[in-house]
């Protein structure tokens, strides 16, 4: 046989995905690059590893089997890059976090310094809804979870990282009274919020969106309002493309915590990380939130 280390990393990530377009995506490949890769992965062995049927992919039995053994390779592989990192003296390892969608503006600011001072650190970071990202916590498949709604019957740890706070948003070039509300999935802590705020609202025309990126594009567009974190919109609300609209009851406050199991035995990595959060958590705000920390209703 005569297949490379990437390839078996291209077909467990078509495994973990169940779909070329996705794994392309996460691989930071085209997708007809990384289906070649795949279809000379496939050569190698007479048993079909995967199956199309209409317009979706199966991973078949001996595709699941092969699949197992390349997660152990790649991890053994890392492990070997690792260690020789902990000979040199260096920090080595995988931090593997998962972060509510609005979190990619808050977790990143917490990362970047951590990582100039542990170059051997490999960052995993997962970006999802609330439910999937305390799923994966449960299933112990991260170290951390950056959430603003704590879970319930969970026993974690964890540390507040910063307010969360969500007011009421439209388009400054549109002011209809009753506009239609704006969802985001079930799942999501922002859908929740609006749940609570909105109990009861049932005159009002609604839609629901899978993410608050496309939230924000559809309010722009004139579709409707939505309750939305200020860390997401700072952008629009300088260019004027988005407007807080002045609500009682609003802003709802939360705060954005990282949050791990209590019975985890920290990885070295994890251990660090926290360390470094523990040590430079407020330096962090000072420097990267200002503009957050000024905004007051007053702003408005």
């Amino acid at each position: 046989m005569n297949f490379t280390f990437h390839q078996l990393q291209i077909f467990l990530e078509v495994v973990k995905e169940r779909s070329i377009t996705k794994a392309a995506e996460k691989m930071h490949m085209t997708q007809p690059a990384l289906s070649i890769q795949l279809k000379n992965f496939q050569m190698q062995f007479d048993i079909p590893l995967t199956e199309v049927m209409g317009k979706k992919l199966y991973v078949t039995d001996f595709g699941n089997s092969i699949a197992e053994i390349a997660e152990k390779i790649i991890e053994q592989a890392d492990d070997i890059r690792y260690k020789s990192k902990e000979y040199s003296d260096l920090l080595a390892g995988k931090l593997r976090i998962s972060c509510a969608s609005t979190g990619k503006y808050v977790i990143p600011y917490f990362m970047s310094g951590f990582l100039e001072d542990y170059p051997g650190v490999d960052l995993v970071l997962d970006v999802s809804n609330k439910s999937t990202v305390v799923q994966s916590l449960q299933k112990n498949e991260i170290d951390f979870a950056l959430v603003s709604v704590v879970p319930n019957k969970m026993d974690i740890n964890e540390e507040i990282l910063l307010e969360n706070k969500l007011y009421l948003v439209g388009s400054p070039l549109h002011h209809e009274q009753g506009q239609r509300l704006i969802y985001r999935e079930d799942g999501s802590a922002t859908r929740k919020a609006m749940d609570e705020y909105f109990k009861g609202e049932s005159k009002r025309r609604k839609m629901m969106l899978t993410s608050n990126e496309a939230v924000k594009q559809a309010i722009i567009a004139g579709l409707g309002q939505s309750i939305l974190p200020l860390i997401g919109i700072k952008n629009e609300l300088s260019n004027k493309e988005l407007e807080i609209i002045p609500t009682e009851g609003l802003p709802m406050v939360t705060n954005w915590r990282l949050i791990w199991l209590k019975n985890k035995k920290l990885s070295p990595v994890a251990e660090a990380f926290l360390n470094f959060i523990h040590n430079k958590k407020y330096d962090i705000i000072q420097e990267s939130f200002q503009w957050y920390l000024k905004f007051t209703d007053k702003s408005l």
